[in-house]
């Protein structure tokens, strides 16, 4: 039977292939390098300035084109990525043969988290390029990503005062036993005690470092990191990664890191959302997560129409007879009165009353709305539990704005049910596909922001060369650069000659520069009137 047999690995080719015929021209290593060289690094806050002494930097450009592959093709180890640049043919062609160490390659990343983001950007501006961005839709959410932080590294005070109680006890065994014993056993029971004092300390000093934060929790391995509900009942130790997606492509138009709940985050990032599409006219999806009173009364200030899905009540929240809950009591803003299903009102003193949050803080206002009728009131029992003061309705200072999304959510059923599909195509790929459903960095908020831009570049690039195509994109990305590189042609030639122009026959130069579904003019003043 035959076979199909390699070639000779001793034979010498007379015509040697060189790096760049080996690379297929529309392998996406040709993409990524024009991509990288048409950003501006310096301005992005990458060092590109090094001192002349000790031994030459690598360019960050370089490492840049090196993370972008190795996130495209699920490599993020600092010690992968430096063997890869040994053996993987297309890294070689696409650093020009460099082999970066791991120290260098991690360092970079570690060091460059803001620069970083704005090489995200640079994706959003490609995709709104080829339209692939609608802007009148988005949903929000988040992803837990678990941190290099084990439960075992994570310490509350119930958690300090349970390992020390177990030392206290296990200390006042030693010594009675101590008491008791003479020999050589005597040192052993010693070495333990001592042990045990070690571990006391130990915790003590992580009690002190806590009470010091102000914080609920303390990591000891990463310290940014928070033990958080991941699903259900599962927990991990992680990020949550905020991130808002457009409806028209599932491509992410932001996104960020944080280590608290979806509570206090739909602000923010609506904010951000405004300030990345320049306007307010979209609508934004949330799920019952983002319910907050203050946070509704933001986007209602935003004048954008924020959809959030509305929470069941707490069983506490309930009347013993579900029908004389308060939300089918009737609100009157005119009066400021509540009339209940007995047809009583109920009203307020005007005084504002202040609900804490888990730290002690003033988390909302609300008012109390009673009536004197409620201990009259024949159905009584089947409205409150109280047996005292009676119903009792407690309005928050947010209330209207809670109203509004109500009227909201009901209007727009079928467009809610959009949310889940938008927000959890990106999620999918990169923690079911790729991988991703971790933070590599370790140390620090900021650290794991850079490893999620770049998660977040990869998809963006992945999802546009999907819908776009290699040569379309590579091609609209040479022409910025060629662009790019006639703008600062032009500007050096005019700097050099400008004494030479003649104010009195030359008052502006005028040069235009044409891409695809552009065209530039640049205009520039003779001496003495500036650009």
């Amino acid at each position: 039977m035959k076979y199909l047999k390699g070639q000779n690995r001793s034979q010498i080719s007379l015509f040697p292939v060189s790096l760049d015929q080996a690379i297929n021209a529309d392998n996406e290593v040709r993409l990524i390098d024009v991509f990288v060289n048409s950003l501006k690094l310096e301005e992005f806050g990458f060092r590109v300035d090094h001192i002349e002494n000790g031994r030459p930097a690598y360019h960050p450009a370089d490492l840049l084109k090196l993370y972008i592959y190795g996130y495209l093709n699920q490599l993020r180890s600092s010690r992968k990525l430096e063997k890869e640049c040994k053996r993987n043919i297309e890294l070689m062609w696409l650093l020009k043969t460099l082999r970066p160490d791991h120290n260098t390659i991690a360092n970079f990343r570690r060091d460059n988290p803001k620069a970083i983001k704005k090489v995200f950007r640079e994706t959003v501006k490609i995709a709104t390029y080829f339209n692939l961005i609608g802007g009148t839709l988005i949903a929000d959410d988040s992803t837990k990503l678990r941190a290099q932080n084990s439960k075992k590294n994570n310490y509350n005070q119930k958690k300090i005062d349970r390992h020390l109680e177990y030392i206290e006890n296990k200390l006042a065994e030693y010594n009675k036993a101590l008491a008791e014993s003479d020999g050589d056993k005597k040192q052993e029971i010693e070495n333990e005690i001592e042990k045990q004092n070690q571990r006391k300390d130990g915790y003590k000093k992580i009690e002190q470092e806590l009470k010091k934060s102000g914080q609920r929790q303390i990591s000891t391995s990463d310290p940014d990191s928070r033990h958080q509900i991941t699903r259900n009942n599962i927990t991990e130790v992680a990020y949550s990664a905020q991130t808002s997606v457009d409806a028209k492509n599932y491509i992410p138009i932001d996104y960020k890191i944080t280590n608290a709940n979806d509570k206090k985050a739909m602000g923010t990032m609506l904010r951000r959302a405004k300030t990345i599409l320049r306007h307010n006219d979209f609508t934004a999806l949330y799920d019952k997560g983002y319910h907050t009173g203050s946070e509704l009364a933001i986007a209602d200030s935003l004048g954008i129409p924020a959809i959030v899905a509305i929470p069941p009540f707490s069983g506490a929240s309930h009347a013993p007879d579900l029908r004389y809950d308060v939300e089918h009591f009737d609100y009157d803003p005119k009066t400021d009165t509540y009339t209940c299903l007995q047809g009583h009102t109920l009203r307020t003193t005007g005084y504002w009353h202040h609900a804490k949050n888990g730290a002690g803080e003033t988390a909302y206002r609300f008012r109390n709305y009673t009536t004197p009728k409620c201990k009259s009131c024949e159905v009584r029992p089947l409205c409150t539990k109280s047996a005292a003061n009676g119903k009792q309705v407690r309005r928050s200072e947010f209330a209207g704005n809670i109203e509004n999304n109500k009227k909201r959510v009901q209007e727009s059923e079928k467009l809610y049910k959009r949310r889940q599909a938008i927000v959890e195509h990106p999620f999918g790929t990169i923690k079911r596909q790729w991988g991703f459903n971790y933070i590599i960095t370790k140390k620090y908020m900021k650290r794991a922001e850079a490893d999620f831009g770049f998660i977040m570049s990869a998809y963006n690039l992945r999802r546009i060369i999907n819908i776009v195509g290699i040569k379309k994109l590579e091609k609209y990305i040479t022409s910025i650069f060629s662009v790019l590189c006639s703008i600062f042609d032009l500007l050096e030639l005019f700097l050099n000659h400008r004494n030479r122009i003649q104010y009195k026959t030359i008052k502006t130069i005028c040069y235009e520069i044409r891409i695809p579904g552009h065209l530039i003019k640049l205009n520039f003043n003779a001496p003495g009137k500036g650009f």
